[in-house]
């Protein structure tokens, strides 16, 4: 199989596994009372999100999120000739995740829409400062030899997950505008999407962009003291 290929099914793979998980078991909790508690869910998708990351990111990186292919591409970690096919796999992904939910449970209001308790550019910011988070944490442990590799998913499933826990009675704590636009679309909450569309990559590509700045090689560390 040619590699473009194998990258971009591994990442309509992941995509799909992130949202079918998380969104279902938003989706699970509201159909079926008392089969997954609230405070669960953030596990749910931290937990997913640090498993496929492990199970594919030998072979495509493991963006899942067309912020995070974004800025890696501005930061010159990724070719910017891959960003369309990246998103295209990520978004038919978060889609098909969606859509299988929706044939396979029964009908209820909520789809795991990301919809804000606070005012539309106060949630924006919230979403991008999430995004800022999640970012800095994932250029750190993917892109420098120095970070503990091994713990990569780890560190990225946890971060997704405390995002959650604080985030996600704000604004939802999307961080990924293909975890959105997809249950958005599904539940029918579409007025404030933009923001899930723009403050991810605000975020994300304000993180990359400063870690690059402050990341240290060995000649910064012989010549300036870095750490």
């Amino acid at each position: 199989m040619r590699p473009q290929l194998s990258k971009a099914i591994a990442e309509l793979v992941g995509t799909f596994a992130i949202i079918f998980s998380g969104c279902g078991a938003i989706m699970i909790a509201e159909r079926f009372p008392g089969s997954v508690s609230h405070s669960a869910i953030p596990a749910v998708f931290g937990l997913v999100v640090a498993a496929i990351i492990y199970a594919t990111g030998h072979i495509s990186g493991a963006h899942f999120n067309p912020a995070v292919t974004a800025a890696f591409a501005i930061a010159r970690h990724f070719p910017p000739r891959q960003v369309l096919i990246y998103w295209t796999a990520q978004f038919a992904g978060a889609l098909l995740a969606m859509g299988l939910l929706w044939l396979l449970l029964p009908t209820g209001q909520l789809f795991g829409a990301t919809i804000p308790v606070i005012a539309p550019l106060k949630a924006l910011l919230w979403e991008a400062v999430l995004s800022f988070f999640l970012m800095f944490v994932i250029i750190a442990v993917a892109t420098d030899t120095r970070a503990e590799g091994t713990m990569a998913g780890a560190a990225i499933g946890a971060t997704v997950m405390f995002c959650s826990f604080f985030g996600g009675p704000v604004t939802g704590a999307s961080m990924n505008p293909a975890r959105s636009l997809a249950p958005n679309l599904f539940q029918g909450e579409c007025n404030t999407l933009w923001i899930y569309l723009v403050g991810p990559f605000a975020g994300t590509i304000t993180a990359a962009l400063l870690y690059e700045a402050i990341r240290c090689g060995p000649a910064d560390k012989d010549s300036k003291g870095c750490c």
